[in-house]
């Protein structure tokens, strides 16, 4: 009797040990398609292909290995389609190209330079950017090209992310989306198109965390201490429409010029502001990882969430 009991006990648990597995293999399989990747980032400011005559090429299996290494669950891809904009141009089609097989981390955006022909007004554009955003297309730039920020062609692309509801993530210097201290051109447009969300990068951004920004820091890297009354938190004090990306030698140098402003702005700005490296080469040195991991490592947890990742994918839709 004991050795029967001992035999039916050892197939009953062998049953529920069987059908334990079997659910659980069910369940991986049935997971949800919009689960996201896990990562402790999402970098909204990459680029695939060759960008500059000085840079190798990169590929999307490369990017993919760098993001694993440096644990970035997803990254923004961004076309360059102005002359302005890098030596090689790299199109929307390229873009949503290479990154189709690779659609649940990398994330593609469109773009259109503001001097491109077409025909049929706003609508004419709007449906341009409708034919990217059916391919896939989250948001559009990176916007670069070398005309003030409010010239009317760039107002009009403007004008089509309010309508599609797309994000832009642009950049600002004395060469490209020309603006004065203080980013006149850039509160017009945050004015006039309330619909679409503006993501600011670029040296003339980043200077303009500063209230003595002049016209020659607009083009440059300033090093002395931040002076309160920027035009960043100006701006997005009166605008919601405004973000920061922290990307490039801009963005990591905008924070750490001043540690210790830096820091405060983050906390201030913390529902405002993504993560990004500019990512755009093999080996190239990111020095985010650097301000985050070791001069910043005591930014509030819940901050962190909200700069690495939570920003970003509220943003672009992806939760």
């Amino acid at each position: 009797m004991h050795v029967m009991t001992s035999a039916l006990f050892t197939r009953r648990t062998a049953l529920k040990s069987l059908a334990a597995a079997t659910t659980a293999l069910v369940s991986s399989r049935l997971a949800p398609a919009h689960e996201l990747p896990p990562g402790d980032y999402v970098d909204v400011h990459t680029h695939l292909g060759q960008t500059w005559n000085t840079t190798e090429p990169l590929t999307a299996e490369v990017l993919l290995r760098w993001m694993d290494a440096h644990r970035v669950a997803q990254a923004v891809v961004l076309p360059l389609v102005s002359p302005e904009s890098s030596s090689y141009l790299l199109t929307s089609d390229y873009v949503l190209r290479e990154t189709a097989p690779f659609r649940d981390r990398l994330i593609p955006f469109c773009c259109v330079d503001p001097r491109t022909s077409y025909s049929g007004g706003l609508k004419g554009l709007v449906e341009m950017l409708k034919k990217y955003v059916e391919l896939g297309a989250k948001g559009f730039g990176e916007h670069k090209p070398g005309v003030a920020f409010d010239d009317p062609r760039n107002m009009a692309l403007y004008a089509a992310c309010h309508e599609l509801a797309l994000p832009l993530l642009f950049h600002i210097d004395n060469q490209r989306n020309l603006d004065k201290p203080g980013l006149p051109g850039l509160a017009k447009a945050l004015a006039e198109y309330p619909g679409c969300n503006f993501l600011g990068h670029g040296p003339g951004w980043w200077a303009s965390i500063s209230g003595d920004a002049t016209q020659a820091d607009l083009g440059g890297y300033p090093k002395t201490k931040v002076a309160p009354g920027g035009a960043i938190d100006a701006l997005m004090d009166k605008f919601p429409n405004l973000f920061g990306d922290l990307s490039a030698n801009s963005g990591a140098a905008a924070i750490s010029r001043d540690l210790e402003f830096g820091r405060e702005f983050l906390i201030r700005r913390q529902d405002r502001i993504v993560f990004g490296t500019d990512f755009l080469a093999p080996k190239q040195a990111v020095p985010q990882f650097e301000l985050f991991e070791q001069k910043l490592a005591d930014l509030p947890q819940d901050v962190q969430a909200k700069i690495f990742r939570e920003n970003a994918r509220k943003l672009l839709k992806l939760t």
